[in-house]
């Protein structure tokens, strides 16, 4: 019998399945770098993780004085693809947490990602729970509207035929989370004490329900949530 109390759980994929950002910010901060502005890693993440790129064009061009064009974006993406290729590694203990998760809602989980589809999938793949979530991948970058905006949550309760109120998500940003609460779900925020994950209290401050540092306590998190 399942004994998760949600229809189903949607995840980020970014900082939550996967440690890409540290890999992803490096890239973009070389690239800017090249631009005129430069920004260590650290930099780069406090600013841009939770967004996507192509979103914040009009920032870059202010601080850079460069007109950000397809072509620049198209090969940012192909070096930080190259990159993610390379060096990508699963969050700790998050393929366990998902495939109990899988089993237990009978697959009603979902990946929810403000990233390009290509990305999300390459990474999945990388780390080896892209069977999970066959089919049930979401891009922001093919929504009307990105995080903080619900549109891709919306349209993942959506697609799985469930109730965005019956449904969990898995967040470790205040940009996700504010999407995930502004779609009705009962938000998780993921934040270890590393690098790249908002803190507990912005987290909270946005609406997440549960905060929690370790990916393992997840599939017991959900279960002890009262419906």
């Amino acid at each position: 019998m399942n004994s998760i109390p949600f229809d189903a759980v949607l995840f980020d994929c970014d900082g939550v399945l996967v440690d890409s950002e540290p890999i992803t910010n490096r890239v973009l901060a070389e690239m800017l770098g090249e631009l005129g502005w430069q920004l260590t890693v650290e930099e780069s993440m406090r600013i841009f993780t939770g967004k996507a790129v192509k979103d914040e064009v009009a920032l870059i061009e202010s601080m850079t004085g460069f007109a950000i064009t397809p072509e620049w974006l198209d090969g940012f993406r192909g070096r930080r693809n190259a990159a993610l290729e390379r060096e990508l590694v699963a969050i700790p203990n998050a393929a366990g947490a998902v495939r109990a998760l899988h089993a237990a809602l009978d697959g009603r989980i979902a990946c929810a990602s403000g990233a390009d589809r290509y990305k999300v999938e390459l990474q999945l793949d990388k780390v080896g729970i892209l069977d999970c979530f066959a089919g049930r991948i979401f891009s922001g970058h093919e929504m009307p509207r990105s995080k903080p905006a619900p549109d891709v949550y919306l349209a993942a309760a959506a697609a799985l035929g469930v109730d965005p109120a019956r449904c969990a998500v898995v967040e470790d940003t205040v940009t996700g989370a504010a999407a995930g609460v502004a779609a009705g779900a009962t938000v998780f925020g993921y934040s270890p004490s590393d690098l790249g994950h908002s803190g507990p209290e912005a987290l909270r401050a946005v609406g997440v329900t549960r905060v929690f540092g370790d990916m393992a306590q997840l599939p017991a998190l959900l279960a002890a949530m009262d419906r």
